[in-house]
């Protein structure tokens, strides 16, 4: 690189940054339509961590809930889990600045997660849980329909590597779903979008990110393990990940090994045509 292309362009910059939203607009309307998130007079609780991603989501649905064809509804939700020094401030405020409807959940968890996981071993799975039961309990006590996490693409490959590599199943977080008990329907808008982009926009957009002090802290998390190979595979093969996104969209079950998802066991030669007593075939066969 020449020192006359290290030369800040701000207009190089600004046709970039209006590029990458357009770009992350695009992908998340048509991840919507795809799956069909939103429908008209959907509540939908945005939940809102503090982090590039959530931030970031929310930006995109309040842009397209705008110009949508149909009327939704966007509510901002965030759990304060009682981290120390959790700025407590920065997202209230940041809220009110866009006048944007919202509510602070307060819940310790961070105490029982602290308590409870043994030293050394990862927070994030007793965390997450805890955090959807506070998020979900809250949806169901207010009539949300929907309920809009931000996990990206690359957060989506990532958990299939997971499972395949440490559950020995292939499975992921699919862009949506109802959950188990079947009274909340989940939608991930942010399912076609790369986190590079994402992280990208929250610098253009200067959001006032709130980093994680419990899981973001421990350096032996699989998760950062199979981000490091995604990287690396990303470097080597650009849209590789991409590549590995569509193939979760395009099983092909009879090429796989679930005999849950196809009949196995009555695969079976179909039957030989009839023959005559020289052996030839009757089917189609004419007299000559």
């Amino acid at each position: 690189m020449t020192a006359a292309s290290k030369i800040a362009d701000p207009r190089r910059d600004k046709r970039e940054a209006d590029k990458r939203a357009k770009r992350l607009r695009r992908q998340v309307g048509q991840a919507i339509e795809d799956f069909n998130m939103i429908e008209a007079g959907d509540r939908v609780m945005v939940a809102l961590s503090g982090g590039k991603d959530s931030y970031a989501m929310l930006d995109i649905l309040r842009s397209l809930q705008a110009a949508a064809p149909v009327d939704f509804e966007l509510f901002a939700v965030n759990l304060d889990q009682k981290q120390p020094g959790f700025p407590e401030h920065v997202l209230p405020d940041y809220l009110r600045k866009l006048g944007m409807p919202f509510e602070i959940l307060e819940q310790d968890t961070y105490s029982v997660v602290t308590r409870v996981i043994p030293e050394g071993k990862t927070y994030c799975s007793l965390c997450s849980r805890l955090r959807r039961g506070a998020l979900y309990t809250y949806a169901a006590e207010q009539g949300f329909t929907k309920i809009a996490l931000g996990h990206h693409m690359d957060d989506m490959v990532e958990t299939l590597f997971l499972n395949l590599f440490h559950g020995g199943r292939m499975a992921s977080m699919p862009p949506k779903l109802k959950s188990d008990k079947g009274d909340h329907v989940v939608i991930r808008p942010l399912a076609y979008c790369r986190e590079s982009d994402l992280a990208a926009f929250a610098q253009d957009k200067a959001f006032p990110i709130i980093p994680c002090n419990l899981c973001g802290t421990q350096d032996n998390l699989q998760r950062v393990a199979i981000k490091q190979m995604l990287q690396q595979w990303d470097r080597l093969s650009p849209g590789r990940v991409e590549t590995i996104f569509k193939a979760m969209g395009n099983l092909a079950p009879s090429q796989l090994a679930d005999r849950n998802l196809f009949d196995f066991a009555s695969l079976r030669i179909d039957a030989q045509p009839e023959t005559n007593a020289t052996g030839g075939c009757l089917v189609g066969s004419t007299n000559s």
